[in-house]
């Protein structure tokens, strides 16, 4: 997915009058315009999904403490927007296909296999879940 692809989805959700998805993809089109302002160069789709998984992981912890609070209309409109920007993030990978993997890595030492994931699995893994497994063997 790109920043120009998120752009028409906004546009597609602004149309359908979907507030919480057009909220949502704001937030995350938000970021990607700050790093491309920033001088680093184009957005990567590693940059997209990094945008989606910091707001998704935001508008979460965001959840839960409006729960705690007891604010039940504001959670209802924080699940409606995650739910809109969890289509858009790439599937990860399971417990069983993470363990297979570091089965087959040669060095299990637990900086060469954290550096594996994140140079070759790149948002498509959960690092604490890749940590917890590894620590497991």
């Amino acid at each position: 997915m790109t920043l120009q692809e998120l752009k028409k989805e906004k546009i597609e959700a602004m149309k359908a009058r979907d507030k919480e998805a057009v909220t949502a993809l704001n937030v995350i089109i938000n970021k990607l315009m700050l790093i491309e302002k920033s001088g680093k160069g184009e957005v990567t789709e590693l940059d997209v999904t990094s945008a989606i998984q910091k707001t998704q992981k935001e508008l979460l912890e965001e959840r839960d403490a409006f729960e705690k609070a007891g604010r039940d209309d504001t959670v209802e409109t924080l699940n409606k927007q995650i739910a809109s920007i969890e289509k858009y993030l790439p599937k990860l990978l399971t417990a069983e296909e993470i363990d297979k993997i570091i089965k087959g890595l040669d060095d299990k030492s637990i900086p060469t296999v954290m550096r594996y994931f994140s140079a070759n699995y790149a948002g498509k893994v959960d690092m604490k879940m890749v940590n917890e497994i590894l620590r497991k063997q």
